[in-house]
């Protein structure tokens, strides 16, 4: 286990370090002039003004340097020149051309909302999916079992943002039932936060649990035909007893495994969500960097964080898996 953990972390570094290469030459080796959206931000951009805030910055020279002065900022405090200094302390992602302020400060400001937002909605659709999906799968062949299938499928059939739009305009501005769909901190109270969140979590976790529910159906069936089920069964064990404590454990494995995953992009991909909601996060703040001029700092910011985020749940979920089912060794 040990070692496993080990060469994961290696790897993962080396995925880490490649993920921020490849971010460095999108945003800021591209194309377009890096320095254009800040010149365009202070005025009439004269091609005067824009060489003097290209050497300002240093994109003038070489691409290795580059590089080695923006990937040594995710470690250690840097002075970042955009005509003006700024002090931009590690880990520095640099300074937003917008508000002109720390990225990695606007980071930490608008990642309470899109982690509360992710972790009420990712509980809410394995609850509600592997619930539906075991229930099924007790129930398999019949016609509670079939319409449970149909409708899971109507479901993921249908967009996502066309569902939370219309729960929107419906839910919080037509008949007022969650009037209040904003982001309030937890300082606040549980109350207004979850308040505020209670009406997306429903949404996030409704169209999302049907393929848990499809998904956990299959494993249930697949577990429930095994030999060992049939010996408790055969034993006089109760129904429930067997489907529940044994059935769903070794079902549930691979369904962890998904879960692991998803929760990580749905922490790097709520921008529909936290857009329609008028929730203040992550998603609607890359979106927001995005508009012309573009905040190419934030936006790469975004991008890196999202990666990391996600190699990290690789791990976290192999690790998890082999907790979960003692069958499995990693080696």
């Amino acid at each position: 286990m040990i070692g496993f953990i080990v060469r994961r972390l290696m790897s993962s570094a080396l995925v880490v370090v490649l993920t921020s290469m490849f971010v460095f030459a999108l945003f800021f080796l591209g194309p377009s002039d890096p320095a254009r959206p800040l010149c365009d931000l202070n005025g009439r951009c004269t091609p005067e003004r824009l060489a003097v805030l290209t050497e300002a910055m240093g994109f003038d020279e070489p691409v290795t340097e580059q590089y080695a002065i923006w990937a040594k900022g995710l470690v250690s405090d840097r002075t970042v020149d955009m005509g003006a200094k700024y002090d931009c302390d590690a880990p520095c992602l640099g300074i937003s051309y917008g508000s002109r302020e720390e990225v990695s400060t606007e980071l930490k400001d608008k990642y309470p909302a899109t982690i509360s937002l992710a972790i009420g909605g990712a509980i809410l659709y394995l609850v509600i999916g592997v619930t539906l999906g075991t229930l099924a799968a007790k129930v398999r062949g019949t016609l509670a079992d079939r319409g449970l299938v149909t409708v899971s499928l109507v479901i993921s059939s249908i967009p996502y943002y066309v569902v939370a739009l219309l729960a929107w305009i419906y839910l919080s501005l037509e008949w007022g039932i969650f009037p209040d769909t904003s982001y309030h901190a937890l300082t606040d109270g549980i109350g207004p936060w979850a308040y505020g969140l209670l009406l997306p979590w429903l949404v996030l976790g409704l169209t999302n649990s049907t393929s848990y529910a499809r998904f956990s159906r299959g494993q249930m069936v697949e577990t429930l035909g095994e030999d060992y089920i049939r010996t408790a069964t055969a034993k006089g064990l109760k129904n429930n007893r067997v489907i529940f404590k044994h059935g769903l454990r070794a079902a549930i494995v691979p369904v962890i495994t998904i879960f692991g995953l998803d929760f990580a992009y749905l922490l790097v991909g709520t921008v529909f969500t936290e857009q329609i909601f008028d929730i203040d996060g992550i998603g609607r703040w890359g979106i927001r960097a995005l508009r012309a001029p573009v905040d190419f700092p934030v936006v790469a910011a975004t991008v890196l964080v999202g990666a990391i985020i996600i190699v990290i749940a690789n791990l976290l979920v192999d690790i998890l898996y082999s907790v979960i089912d003692p069958r499995v060794r990693l080696t």
